[in-house]
């Protein structure tokens, strides 16, 4: 038997399985390229429910020694108002703004009123004693009370790692994390870690954010200097990699099935 004898008689017995072997190795290219679903927030949530949350009142932070407070007054006379929110530029230790910076007495140097005692008060106490005293010097007045110092920084898994600026006493995790743009594609939603200080050590607390159970607890706000570290799911990068080394395994297959089947029909010829 000659070689194109050879050729054509391995090619007839064989051509009938042809196709279906062309059809496994489509399916299996077009497998090996599949997408893991993400893992969602809030998995275990069932549809239309009420969470009883029992949570204890959260106080209101205190005011304290080189906080950088925003504050803003709006009343009827808009002349004066510019005056008063016309504050100098401070440099903080994180970044600039317009802002009071409270010294190492407790105070912060107030248009019209000069040195105010704010170590202590918290912002709505603030407001409502600023707005007292400004009385005599603008008309119903309307004071706003911001921190601009108040920070948690993000790292990670997220897609864009940052420090992230607190305005007020009580931010949720969620906020913080959508404020960096939210987890990244590889992010272990079961285990972020919040790093947390206290007066003389710190806490570690790991946080299911498949588990809504993260509603009713307390570590569901972040607080300023929290330190929040979102890992990588190790296991999705590994699978991950298995599938594009399986896709360049299967896509040379391919290759050289249709270089073999190329030949065989030139030397049928």
């Amino acid at each position: 038997m000659t070689k194109p004898q050879f050729y054509s008689f391995f090619f007839d017995k064989y051509k009938r399985i042809i196709p279906y072997l062309l059809l496994y190795i489509v399916i299996a290219l077009s497998q090996s390229c599949t997408v893991p679903k993400n893992t969602t927030y809030f998995n275990k949530l069932v549809r239309d429910t009420i969470i009883q949350t029992n949570l204890i009142e959260l106080p209101e932070v205190a005011i304290k020694k080189n906080d950088l407070l925003g504050i803003s007054v709006s009343s009827l006379n808009k002349e004066l108002d510019e005056k008063f929110n016309q504050t100098a530029m401070i440099k903080s230790g994180f970044q600039f703004g317009d802002g009071f910076l409270v010294n190492e007495n407790g105070s912060i140097n107030i248009h019209f009123l000069g040195f105010v005692q704010v170590e202590g008060l918290t912002r709505n106490q603030l407001r409502e004693k600023l707005e007292k005293e400004l009385t005599p010097f603008l008309k119903e007045p309307i004071v706003s009370v911001q921190f601009l110092n108040k920070k948690v920084t993000v790292m990670g898994e997220v897609k864009a790692p940052q420090v992230v600026f607190l305005t007020e006493e009580y931010t949720p995790l969620i906020d913080v994390l959508v404020k960096c743009g939210d987890l990244g594609k590889d992010a272990f939603v079961n285990d972020i870690i919040i790093i947390r200080d206290s007066i003389n050590f710190k806490q570690v607390k790991h946080v299911n954010l498949e588990d809504h159970a993260l509603l009713s607890s307390s570590w569901y706000y972040v607080k300023p200097n929290d330190v929040i570290y979102v890992k990588s799911d190790l296991s999705k990068t590994y699978k991950e990699e298995r599938m594009r080394s399986a896709q360049i395994l299967v896509s040379l297959g391919v290759s050289v099935f249709s270089l073999i089947i190329i030949i065989l029909n030139s030397l049928i010829k």
